[in-house]
């Protein structure tokens, strides 16, 4: 019997074999202290892939990004950001909360801004009524876009725009791995344009836990403060840090079996009679719309029979993420699946 297809996100992913034992093999210390040499490796290294001086080794990607936001701004200053942005969706409000900033949304294509959007957003210095800005924050891949994602050559010409109105650039890299897989950039170069980069190791990669916010060595030096405050400041974390270190040696290859399978599922959704649309698939993200006929609850408990489970993404919205604890096997059985559903005639 196929086990349980879980397609509510990558997060869901558990450590493999290999992982765990290089978790149990890792030395650790007191990382407070700066004394934990599995944390400081992780932390050097994912420096170095992106062209950085230094890295902060947190419990999750939306502490990465609120540390830097809370680094990067002041109260009274401003966030340029896309409306569909993690930051400004997803993670409680904290952009008031820590940083007692606000945020100018842009309405974006697929979560991606232009580079005349984000000028178009850049408030006058000499006027009292509008908070300052002071930073833009750009998502890659873009979650609510379906999985978009920048080119090194969108993202330059962001950031031209930042340095002339001396704004800092931050990047929100929950899939930043998925986007290089599918542009074929490299990460060093991404040092050249953002002044912090945000590093998810818990998605697509399938670490249990933890992301790495990196950027120059003061800039991380204020981070680790604020990463204390948060209560982000952990102990013998090593033993975590040992699963990142194992997902960036071995993990990053196989992102395209992710994108093909997403793919595929995207051609199979296509030929179905229950879907309206669906979102174009760049990595591993498949986003659709259901027909007016079929309900996303309606839809989602039809799976379920089959040990399926999905997430809905709205009225009528369904989102599905591949990622590496869905198998071949599994994967060919949802393709099944899926142009059987059409014959049962899933309704509200």
């Amino acid at each position: 019997m196929i086990q349980t297809i879980d397609l509510r996100s990558d997060t869901v992913t558990k450590p493999t074999p290999e992982m765990l034992q290089a978790m149990f093999a890792a030395p650790v210390g007191d990382d407070v202290y700066g004394e934990d040499p599995t944390v400081n490796a992780l932390e050097a290294k994912a420096a170095a892939m992106f062209g950085l001086e230094a890295g902060l080794f947190c419990p999750s990607g939306t502490m990465t990004n609120q540390i830097a936001i809370k680094v990067h701004t002041q109260p009274l200053t401003e966030v340029i950001c896309d409306v569909t942005a993690h930051i400004h969706q997803y993670e409680g409000g904290g952009i008031a909360f820590n940083a007692a900033a606000s945020t100018a949304l842009v309405h974006g294509e697929r979560g991606k801004m232009l580079p005349q959007q984000v000028e178009a957003n850049i408030r006058p210095l000499d006027n009292v009524h509008f908070p300052e800005t002071r930073l833009v924050a750009l998502e890659n891949s873009c979650n609510k876009g379906g999985g978009s994602f920048y080119t090194l050559e969108e993202i330059a010409a962001i950031s031209q725009v930042c340095k002339r109105h001396r704004l800092a650039l931050h990047l929100d890299g929950a899939r930043v791995f998925n986007a290089l897989a599918a542009s074929g950039d490299a990460a060093k170069d991404y040092g050249l344009y953002f002044d912090s980069i945000s590093v998810c190791l818990s998605k697509g990669l399938g670490a249990p836990v933890g992301s790495v916010l990196l950027g120059s060595q003061d800039f991380i030096k204020r981070a680790r403060r604020v990463r204390k405050v948060l209560g982000g400041g952990m102990r013998q974390a090593g033993f975590l840090a040992a699963a990142g270190i194992y997902a960036l040696d071995n993990h990053l290859e196989r992102l395209h079996e992710d994108h093909r399978r997403a793919k595929e599922l995207e051609q199979a959704l296509l030929q179905t009679n229950y879907v309206a649309y669906v979102m174009p698939v760049e990595t591993n993200i498949v986003i659709f719309k259901l027909n007016e006929r079929t309900t996303d609850a309606a839809f989602i408990q039809a799976l379920a029979k089959y040990n399926i489970i999905a997430s809905s993404f709205g009225p009528q919205m369904i989102r599905f993420v591949t990622h590496l604890d869905i198998t071949e096997e599994m994967h060919q059985h949802l393709l099944q699946v899926l142009a059987s559903l059409g014959k049962e005639k899933v309704k509200a």
